[in-house]
């Protein structure tokens, strides 16, 4: 990320300045090798060449960040509204359905018969940076969102105190668990926003407050203080959200003008990264006016924690589509990418004989290759 605690400006043309860097970096593992990616194709369209760390090691990552010169026609295979499989509509930037569409989410939604989609959403590199960030095995994370959605610089407020284009501060676990975060030293989940656009053309940098420590006011326990939380009103809308502070908790309301006085901006590109946690305040901020931003959304939990729930209908409620895509995708896919969809790992209790000899006529027809499964049996 990006930015610097001055306030927020009406159009971001450009993003703010890079922070000075807590600590030193260092890069991820490489996971695989060149010949066994199955995601290589789009490992080169994005460009994906490293994770960057700052000092809490795997407990936070800043971002997987891409380089410059991404070709056109990687960027167009990479945007929905070019895509064919699920004919997903985007409204134009500047026009009245844009200026209406002033909440988030799509149909765009994994798994999606638009192959791409689903390999960034299971890319080996982000299952590479989610393992550390979570020090746990890949084949140990579930895959619990993966959606894309477009967000439009708009000259009105469209959906009053609900609207997105200037958020309030906020955490975002209250619609992803049903509990409450743990504490920091024992991280669930990671969520994800790849950036399929640039800062600098359409403005909109995502808000993130650093935990600086243990100690941080910013994070007093428990995290609770944000709309919708508790009896506290839902709000969406930034000065919707302050004035409803003010006028019933103005005990709150200068403490929550503290988190936007520490605001860092992420600086995108088309292919960034920025890689945060259920239990980190962060927002949107305002768009260049007749401009869209694409945001790929995906969030990764622990296995063990089951009380985060998945966002989206169950992967296996995309099967029996005229061209088999799903069947495919689980039959093609590499060991980690099946586990982390929530099939069974070679070494399951799950397999035995009879239900190797019935997963592989499931699916053999695809391609799948029962023999990691079957060696694991012994």
């Amino acid at each position: 990320p990006d930015g610097s605690g001055e306030g927020r400006p009406q159009e971001v043309r450009h993003g703010p300045r890079p922070p000075v860097a807590d600590g030193p970096v260092e890069p991820p593992q490489r996971v695989g090798r060149r010949g066994q990616e199955p995601v290589r194709r789009v490992a080169q369209a994005h460009r994906l060449d490293r994770v960057v760390l700052d000092a809490g090691g795997r407990r936070r990552a800043d971002g997987l960040q891409g380089r410059d010169g991404l070709g056109e026609r990687e960027r167009r295979r990479l945007d929905p509204r070019q895509q064919r499989g699920q004919r997903v509509d985007v409204p134009e930037p500047g026009s009245a359905e844009a200026q209406a569409t002033a909440d988030f989410g799509s149909a765009f939604v994994f798994p999606s018969q638009e192959a791409s989609f689903n390999e960034v959403t299971l890319h080996s590199r982000l299952l590479g940076a989610v393992s550390q960030l979570l020090d746990t095995a890949v084949d140990q994370l579930r895959l619990t969102q993966s959606n894309l959605w477009p967000k439009y610089g708009r000259t009105e407020k469209s959906a009053g105190r609900y609207d997105n284009q200037d958020q309030r501060i906020h955490i975002d676990y209250p619609n992803h668990t049903l509990t409450h975060p743990a504490p920091w030293d024992r991280p669930e989940a990671v969520e994800m926003i790849v950036y399929l656009s640039d800062v600098e053309e359409c403005g909109g940098p995502t808000a993130v407050v650093p935990r600086d420590s243990a100690s941080d006011p910013a994070y007093r326990w428990p995290i609770v203080d944000s709309p919708g939380i508790g009896d506290l009103r839902y709000v969406n809308d930034r000065e919707s959200a302050e004035t409803y502070f003010a006028e019933h908790r103005p005990e709150l309301a200068a403490w929550r003008q503290e988190l936007y006085e520490r605001e860092r901006w992420a600086r995108f590109r088309f292919g960034s990264v920025l890689f945060y946690r259920h239990d980190t305040w962060h927002r949107g901020t305002p768009m260049v006016p007749g401009t869209i931003r694409l945001a790929h959304n995906i969030t990764y939990r622990r296995a063990e924690c089951e009380w985060i729930s998945t966002l989206h209908e169950g992967w296996a409620w995309k099967m029996y589509r005229p061209d088999h895509f799903m069947e495919r995708l689980i039959a093609t896919a590499s060991l980690d990418q099946r586990a982390v969809l929530g099939f069974p790992p070679p070494g399951s209790p799950y397999w035995c004989e009879e239900t190797l000899a019935a997963v592989t006529a499931r699916y053999g027809a695809w391609g799948f290759d029962p023999a990691p499964y079957a060696d694991a049996l012994g």
